[in-house]
């Protein structure tokens, strides 16, 4: 049986890391007493498994790791400086970019410059946009876990959309395209300060595929980012997705098949319209794009490709 290996990390996206821990290694979280964001731990509501374990910061530099996986600009940064031992700092390495460049979409060289470690994108968009430099890079798409007991009803003559702090992150996560398309049809907000932007509040991970679920749509307002673990999951419940033609879900959407992009808010709002008025053409969008998820961004798929990678880098 090979090796289980012992993978240091931060808690950066909490979803990603849930899936990313269903990997057959353990997998330790650096952790802080103070509050300072990027030093969660297990916590939350997320059912973590044995495998995942908390490592006080102080206590980092004296631990034995097999592998080091930065997420974030400031660990790979400051942490990997200040805080992690000269063996450590020797160790194998893999920086997992979550996001597109948020400077130049297209001119932008990205920070971490060294021919020594991994540079993992978690879809092809990203890598496009990413000047990667010296860096080599691969790609690993999402894979998800929804309850196999929760299915699309789309009983509610509703969409639904589900942005973190969508009111202060603004034009890039589409908060006034979520304001304009609300005057048009029914629509709710979930996720964190949903309430700042006139939304329901946040919903705890292990309820949200259950209330996704029961709406007639998913609406997709973001301009600009990586392909949301929200649209992926609610895409592998059966819920139909409508959203903007922009990033990886572009490639994901066939519009007018299982469900619809466009870059005219006028045109989804009829399409989310005729969705309301049409609750079987809903289903059966959202029943392709249910296939097209669990095939694309099925879990064993993403452990097979991150257990391959990890193994490789470690060699």
């Amino acid at each position: 049986m090979a090796r289980r290996l012992r993978i240091l990390t931060w808690h950066v996206h909490g979803n990603y890391l849930y899936y990313l821990s269903q990997i057959p290694h353990e997998l330790y979280l650096v952790t802080r007493d103070d509050g300072t964001p990027g030093y969660a731990g297990a916590g939350g509501a997320l059912p973590w498994g044995a495998n995942v374990h908390e490592v006080p910061y102080d206590a980092v530099p004296a631990s034995d790791f097999d592998c080091v996986l930065y997420q974030h600009r400031h660990h790979y940064e400051h942490d990997r400086v200040a805080l992690l031992s000269a063996a450590q700092r020797a160790l194998p390495a893999i920086y997992l970019e979550h996001d597109p460049p948020q400077e130049h979409p297209t001119n932008t060289r990205h920070p971490v410059q060294d021919p020594s470690m991994l540079l993992v994108h978690v879809t092809p968009f990203n890598a496009l946009m990413w000047d990667s430099g010296v860096t080599p890079c691969r790609v690993i798409e999402h894979g998800v876990l929804v309850d196999e007991a929760v299915r699309y009803s789309g009983e509610l003559a509703r969409g639904i959309s589900v942005v973190n702090n969508l009111s202060r992150r603004g034009r890039r996560l589409g908060a006034d395209l979520f304001a304009r398309v609300r005057e048009q049809v029914p629509l709710d907000l979930v996720g964190m300060a949903a309430q700042e932007a006139g939304g329901l509040g946040e919903v705890a991970n292990p309820e949200l595929a259950a209330f996704v679920a029961r709406y007639r749509f998913f609406f997709n307002p973001i301009r600009y980012t990586s392909l949301g673990l929200a649209v992926v999951e609610a895409m592998t419940l059966g819920v139909p997705v409508v959203g903007l033609a922009t990033t990886e879900l572009a490639t994901v959407i066939q519009s007018g098949n299982n469900g619809y992009v466009d870059t005219r808010i006028e045109v989804l709002v009829s399409v989310m319209r005729e969705l309301l008025d049409d609750p079987e053409l809903a289903r059966v969008w959202g029943e392709r794009g249910c296939r097209v998820a669990r095939e694309r961004f099925g879990i064993g798929r993403f452990v097979a490709e991150w257990d391959e990678t990890l193994r490789a880098v470690c060699a």
